[in-house]
Formats: C-alpha cells, structure tokens, sequence
C-alpha cells in the first residue's frame, strides 16, 4: 500500500511538470510572435537588415543575463568547462539559423522561408525521436503534427507578401531548409543539454555565442543604430523579452518536453504575428488565417489534453 501512495504522487508530479513545459513553450510561441512586428518597426524606422537586428537581438539579451548572473558566472565557465561541444553547437545553431532563414526571407520572401524552416523543424524532430526510439510515432502524435504543418501553411501563404520578388528563389529554398534543420538540431541537442543545465546558464551562455558568431554578418551589412526612445524600446523588446526571457522558458519547457512536441507548440509564433498584424497594423484577416489558426490551435489543445500519449520519449 506503501508503494502505490509512493508511485501516485510520483506520478503526478510527473504529469505536472509535463503540464507546465507544455505552458512554458506555448508562452515562448506567443513571445516569438511578437518579433515579426517589432522587427518590421525598426526596420522602417531605421533601415537595418534582419541580420543586423538579429545580432543586436542576441547582444541586448547576452549583456542583460550577463549583467543578471553576474554572481554565478564562476558557475557559467565552469559549465561551459564541463560540456563546450553542446553548449556551443547550441549557441552557434542559434546564431546560424537565424541568419539563414533572413537570408531565406531576402532571397526567397517570407512565405516560403517560414513555411520551410518552422515546418520542416518538427517534422525532423520527430522523425529523429522516432528513430531512436525505433517505433513510429503513435496516431495522435502524426494527427497533431499534421494539423500544425497544415495550419502553418495556410497562415503563411495568406498573410505573406505574394508581390514580393524573390531574386535568388532556390538559394533561398536551401537556406530555408537550412535553417529548419537548424532549428531542429538545436532543439534537439539544447533539450539533451537542459537535463544538467539551469536554463538562465543555458540561455546566458546560448546568446552569447550566438551574438558572436552573428557579429561578423552584421558588421558587414551595418550595427549603426539611431539612439531614439522608439528604437530603444523596440530593441530592448527583441533582446529582453523575445529573447532573454523567451529563451529562458524554452530552455526551462525542454526539460520535461520532446523537441518535436516544443517544435509543434512554437508554431504559434506565426499564428500570434498574424494575430498582431491584424490588431495593430489593421491588416485584413482572410479566411485561411482563421482555418489555419482552427488547426494549430486544435493541434495545442490535443497536446495539452493527452501529453502522455503524445509523448514518444
């Protein structure tokens, strides 16, 4: 008897710390979202290249958890020390798939770099987690999967600019999928390194790298930015909240959630950019961003309600 009073509350806790990666990823989705409208500002305002905003995106968040951990920074070497192949693939894949999918956007338009790179990230996620669990992924793992591709899809191709040439279209397609493998990987491998790293160590150390190995892109393409209250606002934005806070708790969500199950519930940053362009840039709200958002949405609520079954690991 025991053994089973034991076991239930085990169980439990388990199932609640499921619940609460599950949460923590969603807000990380709703926060990316944000940058879509943030970053189209600065860049009207301002005239600096996705490449550019995306280094002082990771510097700001860097200089700030610096600045936050600067009593365990002892701690943070030491970490780094004991395990520096994962640490820095995932600060570098950070860096790196950022940049090619803005390079995926210049060469190919928005469209086709966001229906590439974030649909083709949890379907690799969850063809590598199957593979090494050496079964298939079960019904409501594939339905779920669908769902959010599909709704993804439709999302993208309504709100993206269709107008919009795209000078360099196959360059463009392979820097998409280049960034999509990106973003898988290094989901992947910042979920292993999330079991024995705290997350503001883990984000701390990811941004840093990842603001490095973005530095000499942006150096090249210009950093000047005009000092005024609009462009601080909207950087400390982009490097505070989409990036410092909203990598922390997607590093924390990691923990107790697949990287294909994170990769699902972080497509909702499109859904939310759509949300925002509708609300703030009054721009029309076609009926496949409703149908899309239906189905990611649908692909959410089946994650939170059955995340055991979902879960293949």
């Amino acid at each position: 008897m025991s053994t089973t009073r034991t076991v239930l509350p085990a169980a439990s806790a388990a199932r609640h710390a499921a619940r609460g990666g599950l949460i923590q990823i969603t807000v990380t989705g709703v926060l990316w979202g944000t940058t879509g409208v943030a970053v189209q500002l600065l860049r009207d305002s301002t005239g600096l290249s996705p490449v550019s905003i995306g280094f002082h995106r990771l510097a700001i968040a860097a200089l700030v958890l610096l600045a936050c951990t600067a009593g365990r920074l002892r701690t943070i070497v030491a970490t780094l020390r004991a395990a520096p192949v994962p640490l820095l693939l995932t600060g570098v894949g950070l860096g790196l798939y950022q940049a090619l999918y803005f390079a995926a956007v210049a060469w190919a338009g928005v469209s086709v770099a966001t229906i590439v790179s974030l649909g083709l990230a949890p379907v690799l996620a969850a063809a590598w987690e199957s593979t090494r669990a050496r079964r298939l992924p079960g019904p409501l793992r594939l339905g779920t999967l669908v769902a959010a591709v599909a709704g993804l899809v439709l999302i993208t191709t309504a709100t993206g600019n269709a107008g919009t040439a795209a000078p360099a279209p196959l360059i463009g397609l392979l820097a998409a999928a280049g960034s999509g493998l990106g973003y898988a990987v290094t989901t992947l491998i910042s979920r292993q390194v999330s079991q024995r790293t705290a997350p503001m160590t883990l984000t701390t150390i990811s941004t840093v790298v990842g603001a490095l190995t973005l530095a000499p892109f942006a150096v090249v393409a210009g950093v000047t930015v005009p000092v005024r209250p609009d462009t601080v606002a909207l950087l400390l934005h982009l490097g505070v909240i989409t990036t410092a806070v909203a990598y922390a708790l997607f590093y924390a969500g990691l923990r107790t959630t697949p990287g294909s199950v994170a990769a699902v519930l972080t497509l909702l940053e499109p859904l939310t950019a759509a949300a925002l362009a509708v609300a703030l840039l009054h721009e029309p709200l076609p009926l496949p961003v409703i149908v899309g958002g239906v189905l990611l949405l649908t692909a959410v609520a089946a994650t939170y309600l059955a995340p055991d079954r979902a879960d293949t690991r």
